[in-house]
């Protein structure tokens, strides 16, 4: 798979967990999920098990407390799927 489709796809998680009108182009790479999107503990949460979900991955409390921005879950997914960096 390739970083763009990650990307998209973690982007439409956070932008429908959130109600985000769906513009992808409001959420950037290094938006930060809590302070930069305005998601709260239990969303931040809610999205961390989406994703897990859609990529059939599981994070470490300590992977997701560190990974808040869309750059590094990226990042994180291509990691745990093997994926060359990018």
């Amino acid at each position: 798979m390739e970083r763009e489709k990650i990307r998209e796809k973690i982007i439409a998680i956070v932008v429908d967990k959130l109600k985000f009108t769906p513009d992808s182009q409001k959420v950037q790479d290094d938006d930060d999920i809590v302070t930069d999107l305005g998601a709260d503990s239990l969303d931040a949460v809610e999205i961390i098990m989406n994703i897990e979900d859609e990529f059939c991955l599981e994070f470490s409390d300590e992977e997701a407390i560190e990974n808040r921005t869309i750059k590094k879950i990226v990042e994180l997914i291509e990691t745990k799927l093997g994926l060359p960096p990018s």
